[in-house]
């Protein structure tokens, strides 16, 4: 599957849709290079900690809690691009086909499969929202008291910005969905 926004091929959508696009794009595009920042971090922290074992016999404090709370954050940084890029896991060889045959059709259910994913988002939107207030009001960490603390607020934080930057990946998709389904001058998503 190709990036859903690529421009070639979508004649059929209008300046100011395309306008919206690139700056909901390039904030998704600065999610995932901070989540590719992060990365980095861990990696750093992981080797500094397996160094610090051996060598100094010293390992980093919480190395652990940060790895795990890392790898949440990572993933909703990450998510938007990965479905704006089409990297998320789906299987298009039913939808190529029907492409082939009928291309209104791919675009309705195109359109109907997105509806249903903003709905599955909009719920892990709604059900993480209060998690963060929680977390946020009663100062919720993780670790050991006298070894390392972190809190966890900016994790639940980042996990909504995810939601919400997939939210407005999956709104744009199921937009151009359906221009593409209404368009005379072309049906390619």
């Amino acid at each position: 599957m190709t990036d859903f926004h690529a421009d070639s091929g979508q004649a059929f959508l209008p300046p100011w849709f395309q306008g919206i696009r690139r700056i909901a794009d390039v904030m998704t595009l600065v999610l995932n290079v901070i989540g590719t920042l992060l990365i980095l971090a861990v990696m750093v922290l992981v080797n500094a900690d397996v160094i610090g074992r051996v060598a100094f016999n010293t390992p980093v404090s919480g190395v652990p809690e940060i790895v795990s709370m890392s790898i949440v954050a990572i993933v909703f940084l990450q998510v938007a691009q990965a479905f704006r890029k089409g990297r998320l896991t789906r299987t298009d060889a039913v939808l190529d086909y029907i492409q082939k045959r009928a291309p209104r059709l791919r675009s309705l259910l195109e359109f109907i499969f997105t509806l249903a994913a903003i709905a599955l988002i909009w719920q892990l939107f709604a059900a993480s929202e209060p998690l963060f207030v929680k977390a946020w009001v009663r100062g919720t960490y993780e670790g050991t008291v006298g070894d390392f603390t972190a809190p966890i607020w900016p994790v639940k934080l980042i996990i909504l910005i995810g939601c919400a930057a997939l939210l407005v990946q999956l709104v744009l998709h199921a937009i151009t969905s359906l221009f593409a389904l209404t368009s005379k001058k072309g049906t390619s998503l």
